[in-house]
């Protein structure tokens, strides 16, 4: 059963398959503009704005009973989602790969997270807990839709494809955040020529990436194809999808090259979230750099990350991908290194920083992801790809709390971005001692000719 379910293209033609791959990068090109415009721009300083509207005369607002500052309250409304996301993502997962039936799930999770970013537009005044609960509700979506939209990968795509396929999702996901950033920008900009406040080409910003994310997600929705589960025909429910995460967990120990490749990922992607998380931090408080500086570099990072995912999708198809990973750690960590000693009020010098960052950024996490693909036994794509969004989601908390005690030990952001470098380097150095042909061997996968 399990060659039925993860032999990509067994009985498949060519040009059916590349029909699949095609639709499948779209649902990147669907939902990286809710991770880019509505996460990493918009949201944030917005809801926030709602809830110091709603505090009291201490700073505090109320969710609930419990008193929270007004300031801490987008974060503490993201801690949740991904709390939340981490207990339902491998039940999620888990279900999927009994049925076989991951479409629906995908199309659900999907239509879900992009109708609470769509609601958002109806923030306004002091509705800070609405904001909560819609975005609590849209990364949950994001999150579990990400799990089996992952879960394709090793199904609509050969051992020798998995590196390319997996950058051009990325690079489409990149170009899309690009083209729906740049028209936010200019809508946020001007919105005085406009006729529109400030507030409301906010909302507006916001909700798009809703309905962009709902209209490309028909895409993928149609062209990819359902495979057997490995329970076809069995009634499934709940709690079977509970007892097959248990069964799987007593299994782990069967996988521990899997399971060591999974900590090496863990520990130089939450380098590489901190990063990407804190850079406009940086910017602002230890360069002194405006917003429009700051916004304009994360553009930048968007666009040349296209370009980054492809150019290293094509080095891994000589050198391999882990060879390709590693040396993309390699120059995180010179990057990371170099910001250390760029000059106060020198924007020039951060945007050659940020065009560092979105060379190695799209490379190293499409790569990552096609080589955690060899390594999942099959059957199991989707519950392995849960361990895999839980590792991105559920440890992200580590580099920020490092970044955040270097700066209170040392009051310099310098010294806390420095700090980051254990990040990659220990990342690097267990992903150098993961054996990957033994460990797709020994999950019973096929060996590409370079891995």
């Amino acid at each position: 059963m399990s060659a039925v379910v993860t032999d990509a293209g067994a009985g498949d033609g060519t040009a059916e398959r590349r029909r699949e791959q095609r639709g499948w990068y779209f649902y990147d090109w669907a939902n990286s503009v809710f991770s880019t415009s509505v996460l990493t721009v918009f949201l944030g300083p917005y809801l926030t704005g709602i809830a110091k509207a709603a505090a009291d005369a201490e700073g505090f607002v109320h969710p609930l009973g419990v008193p929270v500052r007004a300031g801490s309250f987008f974060a503490y409304a993201v801690s949740a989602s991904v709390l939340l996301s981490v207990l339902v993502m491998p039940l999620a997962g888990a279900i999927a790969d009994r049925t076989g039936r991951k479409k629906p799930i995908l199309g659900v999770a999907a239509y879900v997270g992009a109708g609470a970013t769509s609601g958002m537009f109806f923030l306004e005044g002091e509705r800070y807990l609405l904001g909560g609960v819609l975005l609590v509700v849209a990364n949950v979506g994001f999150a579990v839709a990400a799990v089996i939209y992952n879960a394709f990968l090793p199904q609509i795509a050969g051992p020798e494809e998995r590196d390319a396929v997996s950058s051009r999702g990325w690079a489409f996901g990149y170009a899309a955040g690009s083209i729906v950033l740049v028209g936010n920008l200019a809508l946020f900009l001007g919105h005085d020529s406009l006729g529109v406040t400030e507030g409301s080409a906010a909302r507006i910003c916001i909700a798009s990436a809703g309905v962009w994310w709902a209209v490309f997600t028909i895409v993928p929705l149609r062209r990819l194809r359902e495979r057997p589960g490995t329970a076809a025909g069995e009634r499934v429910s709940l709690l079977s999808g509970w007892r097959q995460l248990a069964e799987t967990a007593r299994e782990l120990r069967r996988y521990r090259l899997t399971m060591l490749f999974l900590l090496a990922y863990l520990v130089y992607n939450d380098g590489v979230q901190t990063v990407i998380t804190q850079a406009s931090v940086f910017g602002s408080e230890e360069l002194g750099l405006d917003q429009t500086t700051l916004i304009s570099a994360i553009l930048l990072v968007q666009v040349l990350a296209v370009a980054g995912a492809l150019l290293m999708g094509r080095l891994a198809q000589h050198y391999g991908a882990k060879r390709t990973i590693l040396g993309s750690l390699a120059a995180w960590t010179a990057t990371v290194a170099a910001g250390y000693f760029l000059p106060a009020g020198a924007p020039g010098y951060f945007f050659v920083l940020a065009a560092g960052i979105g060379l190695v950024m799209g490379g190293s996490q499409a790569l990552s992801r096609s080589l955690f693909s060899q390594l999942v036994p099959p059957g199991k794509e989707g519950e392995f790809f849960s361990l895999y969004e839980v590792s991105d989601r559920g440890t992200s908390w580590l580099g920020p709390l490092v970044f955040g005690l270097a700066y209170q030990l040392t009051e310099s952001y310098r010294a806390a971005i420095i700090s980051l470098l254990v990040f990659f380097v220990l990342g690097f150095v267990l992903l150098l001692r993961v054996p990957v042909e033994r460990a797709a061997k020994a999950a019973g996968n096929p060996l590409p000719e370079r891995i």
